[in-house]
């Protein structure tokens, strides 16, 4: 039997169809919900998890919430009315979650959180990836109690006491939460507790903007008194050092400058002489993410937090670092 080219060439192209057809359908589609831009760490995120979605070969349904949690919720029930294959979000804040992850329950949609914690019933989340919040909190009180011992750091003001004061992010913000429970709980049980006295607390709400106007305000009230800033991230800590110089001190000389976050600004600034150290807390999450869905998807037990590594930078290694570093 002969069959003429158009048709061969016709049930060649059917048969590619087919092929595409059946890959797209075999395909893992998952919906994601990021809370917005707010700094620059949040991009790095926000780019490595649309990166990583290509690499793992998913379908990535994005939504940018621009720092809204009803965005997030609306995004989350269009996922489930989508009936994407697993969903993934970054909770703004930690509580206010339960009654739309019972909808994604009862559409058996598998939930995984990234980078922030939440208050819920655990039933109702399969898995977190992320960073330990806590633990960076700790990390920077041990941080700062160890410059000022080696460097014999005596008080500005000529008191008993170093001043420290805080920029703390959003408030209700898990990241916010842990940071703050981690440095008081090392500062409360440091042997040098009696070193140290906290200033001030405010949140500056993890934009930049909004750590120079809180810091401008501290200076306002306590120029001379301040010896110490720990930013809950780096965006905060660059927006406090614009308010420092504007008020004619030098940030990591007169005040010591500690951020959070390890994003490339904070390293330049600490080249430049600018600022101390920062605490990682890496956005670099992406893969971890994808293959866990898989992973969850196809069965597997997966660990109910997992965490990504971090490490401590400060001025002695900033430059030989900087370099490497990809967000």
């Amino acid at each position: 039997m002969k069959f003429s080219k158009s048709l061969i060439a016709l049930a060649v192209g059917a048969a590619i169809a087919a092929t595409s057809y059946a890959q797209a359908e075999d395909k893992i589609v998952v919906g994601f919900s990021q809370i917005g831009a707010e700094s620059e760490w949040r991009t790095a995120n926000t780019n490595d998890v649309m990166a990583a979605a290509e690499r793992a070969g998913v379908e990535l349904k994005f939504s940018d919430a621009q720092q809204k949690q009803e965005n997030q919720i609306k995004a989350i029930r269009s996922f489930i009315s989508q009936k994407v294959d697993i969903i993934g979000f970054v909770p703004i804040v930690e509580t206010g979650w339960d009654n739309v992850l019972r909808e994604a329950k009862r559409a058996k949609i598998p939930v995984v959180i990234m980078d922030r914690d939440l208050k819920t019933d655990p039933s109702l989340y399969t898995a977190k990836i992320g960073t330990d919040s806590v633990e960076e909190g700790r990390r920077a009180f041990r941080w700062i109690d160890e410059y000022v011992t080696k460097t014999e750091r005596t008080p500005r003001n000529g008191g008993d006491k170093l001043n420290i004061v805080i920029l703390e992010g959003t408030v209700g913000a898990s990241a916010a939460v842990g940071r703050s429970k981690g440095f008081n709980e090392a500062f409360n049980t440091s042997p040098n507790k009696d070193k140290y006295n906290i200033l001030a607390s405010q949140t500056g709400d993890f934009t930049r903007q909004k750590g120079q106007e809180v810091m401008e305000s501290f200076l306002k009230s306590y120029r001379d008194d301040i010896d110490i800033l720990f930013a809950q991230n780096d965006d905060m800590a660059l927006g406090a050092i614009q308010a420092i110089e504007a008020a004619g001190l030098k940030p990591a000389q007169d005040i010591i400058i500690v951020g959070a976050d390890a994003v490339k600004g904070m390293f330049q600034a600490m080249i430049d002489g600018k600022a101390n150290a920062t605490i990682e807390c890496n956005p670099l999450q992406g893969d971890l993410f994808f293959e866990t869905c898989k992973k969850i998807l196809a069965g597997e037990e997966v660990p109910k937090s997992v965490y990504v590594e971090e490490g401590v930078f400060d001025a002695s290694n900033a430059a030989e670092v900087f370099p490497t570093r990809k967000y």
